[in-house]
């Protein structure tokens, strides 16, 4: 028979006290992580604790310490396997720094982003890190800076925010990749991204809100200017948010009579469906057609052929961006940073000569 009191499911700060022999205050500085006192002291409210399977009152914590302990991050599609990878650096950051992560996903949707930002702030998270859907609206996130929590953006800067900022050296990588196609003779370069205009048609950069994007197709049209190529505009395509419109767009360019010789895939999502598509349609790649896609997504190097893709350091994104936060919440105080972490372009065998 077990002789051992049951445990009750309410055990408070004065029973953790009371068993390590000590005042109810002194408890609740070492259950709470403030306030200073010795280490058999702390050891003693620890085992107690312990012992007792105490389990702290996060509100009443908050309340004493105003800190929740948590962080809010709001992405766009954690789907997508880069939101997926930087979330674990991210996560990985928040809990080494004794943080807890609550995750919100916008679908891109600023609507969706400004409630997102309206339960996390009443939840009284410590600091938000967000990927803004739009970076031509953002008033919402001004009035979260504002309200004194510090708040960091991942991959999509904000020329109007001044926050820490964690982005990729997205024009440098578009740049590139859109000199080695053109260097191997293709001219019909497509560039399809999930990004959207009210008709669905790309006529200036400026189109496009989400500014990671935006930069990749400045440098892709850039350094097709460079090169003596007009009207690339055209060749952007916009609205592939689901698979269908992927296959879609990438249909109704193969069955042209201008097909292209060569996509850009604005991220690994998009590529798979170009690739699946061409093969689909039965376009060989690389020999009719070249696939580029912007991220190392595991399937990229396990097709027939393998995709050349740029490499972007994803994982360090979240990992970055989670450090700048937690700094903030650990009273740095000095300017905004903005980081740029540079790309990789790993060629594989989806990018071949122009077919004649």
């Amino acid at each position: 028979m077990d002789q051992n009191p049951p445990r009750s499911t309410s055990v408070t700060v004065a029973d953790v006290a009371r068993k390590a022999g000590v005042s109810k205050a002194t408890a609740a500085r070492v259950l709470g992580g403030y306030g200073t006192v010795s280490d058999p002291v702390r050891d003693a409210v620890t085992a107690a604790a312990r012992a007792l399977d105490y389990r702290p009152n996060e509100l009443a914590r908050s309340m004493t310490t105003g800190r929740s302990g948590t962080i809010g991050v709001v992405v766009g599609d954690i789907e997508n396997p880069f939101f997926s990878l930087a979330m674990r650096g991210i996560t990985d950051v928040a809990r080494q720094a004794g943080f807890t992560v609550i995750l919100i996903n916008s679908g891109e949707d600023v609507t969706v982003e400004k409630a997102a930002i309206r339960t996390l702030l009443a939840k009284r998270v410590d600091g938000l890190i967000v990927s803004p859907a739009k970076e031509s609206n953002v008033d919402h996130l001004q009035e979260a800076a504002r309200s004194g929590r510090p708040l960091a953006l991942l991959d999509r800067g904000s020329e109007t925010l001044d926050v820490d900022t964690v982005i990729a050296d997205d024009r440098h990588a578009a740049e590139g990749i859109t000199r080695r196609l053109i260097a191997l003779g293709h001219r019909r370069i497509a560039y399809i991204t999930a990004c959207d205009t009210p008709d669905h048609v790309f006529r200036v950069p400026s189109d496009v809100n989400t500014g990671s994007v935006r930069r990749r197709v400045e440098g892709f049209l850039g350094v097709c200017r460079e090169a003596g190529l007009q009207g690339m505009e055209g060749w952007v395509r916009v609205g592939a948010i689901t698979p269908d419109h992927t296959r879609g767009i990438v249909s109704a360019m193969l069955q042209s009579s201008e097909r292209p010789t060569a996509i850009i895939a604005s991220d690994s999502v998009i590529g798979l469906e170009v690739f699946k598509t061409s093969r689909a349609a039965g376009i060989a790649i690389p020999d009719e057609l070249s696939l580029v896609s912007f991220h190392d997504a595991d399937w990229t190097s396990v097709t027939s052929p393998p995709v050349t893709v740029v490499r972007q350091p994803v994982y360090r994104l979240g990992e970055t961006v989670a450090k700048l936060l937690v700094e903030r919440l650990n009273g740095y105080e000095a300017s905004a940073r903005r980081v740029v972490l540079q790309t990789e372009l790993i060629e594989r065998a989806s990018v071949a000569d122009a077919p004649a």
